[in-house]
């Protein structure tokens, strides 16, 4: 198995299914900024609001497969592995939520911080222990977190205008990694920690 993070920005994830394995895999493409097609005979909830989210009360047929690079099997068995058939012809990657051997990718248990992403898969094998430890990483990897990765965004162009010499520069984006400033967002509130960061960069860059 090997393990990818794949760009799904401008390509259509087709889901079939709209019962909650549905919703969740639409779910997950659609936070990670993709659009998704999905098929169902529910209508659609009210909280499933999402502009990036084509929601079609039809039944399937393989035409909605059109376009899609990626497609979620999650209704009966047997329509999925119809579904996994008419993808595999069109040479597009399947998931089925039902047998997940008979795809070509498995869909990680995931924490999210804003742009730092955490995947936890068993291959399939135990799925309810991928939901247990995503729950223990959740707690260990909170909204400071994700608060810490933008500051970081934010400062890597600052240390690479600002120190030229590579050495020295590797040694600025280490010190801005330091567990410090993650237990210092958690007490403290962003602007300080982000004034903090400043002058420790300005030391740094003497």
């Amino acid at each position: 198995m090997l393990p990818l993070f794949l760009n799904v920005s401008d390509r259509l994830a087709v889901v079939i299914g709209g019962g909650p394995v549905g919703r969740r895999k639409a779910s997950a493409v659609l936070a990670a900024g993709g659009p998704v097609r999905l098929i169902c005979q529910e209508p659609r909830p009210a909280e499933m609001s999402d502009p990036l989210l084509d929601w079609r009360t039809e039944s399937y047929t393989s035409h909605h497969l059109d376009g899609a690079a990626l497609v979620f099997a999650a209704g009966p068995a047997e329509l999925n592995a119809r579904i996994v058939a008419d993808a595999r012809a069109r040479g597009i990657w399947v998931n089925a939520a039902s047998q997940p051997e008979l795809g070509d990718f498995f869909v990680p248990a995931t924490v999210r911080r804003g742009d730092f992403v955490l995947a936890i898969s068993s291959g399939g094998a135990a799925p309810l222990l991928t939901q247990t430890v995503r729950q223990r990483l959740q707690a260990e990897f909170d909204e400071a977190f994700g608060v810490w990765v933008a500051l970081l965004a934010e400062f890597r162009p600052k240390v690479i205008e600002r120190i030229s010499d590579a050495e020295q520069r590797r040694k600025a984006l280490t010190s801005l990694c330091q567990w410090e400033w993650l237990e210092r967002l958690r007490t403290e509130d962003m602007e300080t920690v982000r004034a903090a960061m400043c002058n420790a960069l300005e030391t740094l860059a003497e």
